[in-house]
C-alpha cells in the first residue's frame, strides 16, 4: 500500500521480472519473435509522459504528496506475465483503443482498489488482512473510476506520437488474452515518502500495436510538447519577479554657485510636466499624469511604451 510502514529499500520491494532489453531478448530454438518492434525507445517515452500527468491524480485520490515514474517496459508472453503477477485479486479494465483494432488493459492490485475505496469514504486507507474473492460494486466503481482517469491522460500521451483515445470497459478479474501471445508490460510507481511502492501496469497486446510499428522504434518525438506542469511552474515563477518601478517628476537644473549656497528652508521652483515618464528599471515603461488615488499620490498611465526585444 501507498500508506504502508517504510520499507529498507524500495528497489528490494519492487516486483521482480526478468526484463531483458527489447532488442537483445534470448530467442529458443523455432520460438516465435515476442517482440517484431526492437527497441520501444518511443513507447518508453510515452510512458515517462503519463508517469508524470498521473502524479495528480494519485495525490487527489490518495490526498497526500507522491511520486510517480515509469518502469522500464518490457514485452513477454501473457501467460509469463499472469504467472509473475500470481493468483491475488486483480481489477483487470480493458481499454479500447481507437484507431485500433485491439487495445490494452489497465491491471490494478486489488489491494490498491480497496485501499482508495477507504479513503473514497473517509477512512485512513486500511485493506483487509486477507483480499476477498471479488470486488464489491463499490469496489468496481472505483477501479472504473481510476481506469476513466488513465484512459484520458494515456491518450493525451500518446498525442506527439499519433491521435489517439482510450475507452475503458468493464472492470474483470482476468483478461481475454491467449496465454501465448506477446503483450508488452509498462509499470507505473506509486510511492509516498520512503514507503514501499505500489505499482499499475498498462499491458499492450503487441498485435494492436503493430500499426504503429515504424513511429515507437524512433527515439525522438518530433512532436513532443514541453511538459505542462513544468512548463506552468516555470511561468508562475517568472511572473513572480519583482522589478522597481519609478518616475521622474521633474529635473531642475541649477547653477553650481547656487548649490553651494543652498541651506535648510531654501526652495527649489519646478515645473512637472502633463505627461511624466514611468520608468522600470533603465527601460521607459511609458507616460502618465500626476494625481491621487486613495488618498496617495499616484500617476495615471496615458500611454505604453514597449521596451526594444519585447515587441518580438
Amino acid at each position: 500500500m501507498v500508506n504502508a510502514p517504510a520499507a529498507t529499500a524500495d528497489k528490494s520491494d519492487r516486483r521482480r521480472r526478468e526484463r531483458e532489453p527489447a532488442a537483445a531478448q534470448a530467442m529458443a530454438l523455432g520460438a516465435v519473435k515476442l517482440n517484431p518492434f526492437g527497441d520501444l525507445h518511443t513507447l518508453q517515452h510515452v510512458s515517462a509522459r503519463l508517469a508524470r500527468a498521473l502524479r495528480p491524480v494519485w495525490e487527489q485520490m490518495l490526498r497526500r504528496e507522491v511520486r510517480s515514474f515509469a518502469e522500464p517496459l518490457g514485452v513477454q508472453r501473457f501467460a509469463d506475465y499472469r504467472t509473475e503477477r500470481g493468483d491475488a485479486l486483480s481489477a483487470w479494465v480493458p481499454l479500447a483503443m481507437n484507431p485500433s483494432t485491439g487495445g490494452a488493459w489497465l491491471v490494478l492490485g486489488g489491494d490498491f482498489v480497496l485501499e482508495l475505496l477507504d479513503l473514497f469514504f473517509g477512512g485512513s486507507g486500511g485493506t483487509p488482512a486477507s483480499l476477498p474473492e471479488e470486488f464489491s460494486p463499490a469496489a468496481e466503481s472505483m477501479a472504473s473510476r481510476i481506469a476513466g482517469s488513465v484512459a484520458a491522460l494515456l491518450g493525451a500521451a500518446w498525442e506527439p506520437l499519433t491521435p489517439a483515445s482510450f475507452t475503458p470497459g468493464t472492470v474483470e478479474t482476468a483478461a481475454d488474452i491467449d496465454a501465448d501471445d506477446a503483450v508488452i508490460v509498462t509499470r507505473f510507481g506509486i510511492a509516498a515518502g520512503s514507503a514501499k511502492p505500489v505499482f499499475v501496469d498498462v499491458v499492450y497486446t503487441v498485435a494492436a500495436l503493430k500499426p504503429y510499428g515504424a513511429s515507437l522504434t524512433g527515439k525522438v518525438l518530433d512532436k513532443a510538447e514541453p511538459d505542462p506542469a513544468w512548463r506552468n511552474g516555470l511561468t508562475r515563477a517568472a511572473m513572480q519577479v519583482r522589478f522597481p518601478v519609478r518616475s521622474v517628476l521633474a529635473e531642475p537644473v541649477v547653477p553650481l554657485a547656487t548649490l553651494m549656497e543652498l541651506k535648510a528652508g531654501d526652495v527649489i521652483p519646478i515645473s512637472i510636466d502633463a505627461n511624466v515618464p514611468v520608468m522600470v528599471g533603465r527601460d521607459r515603461l511609458g507616460c502618465g499624469t500626476v494625481g491621487t488615488a486613495n488618498g496617495r499620490a499616484a500617476i495615471r498611465l496615458t500611454s505604453i511604451a514597449i521596451p526594444e526585444g519585447l515587441d518580438q
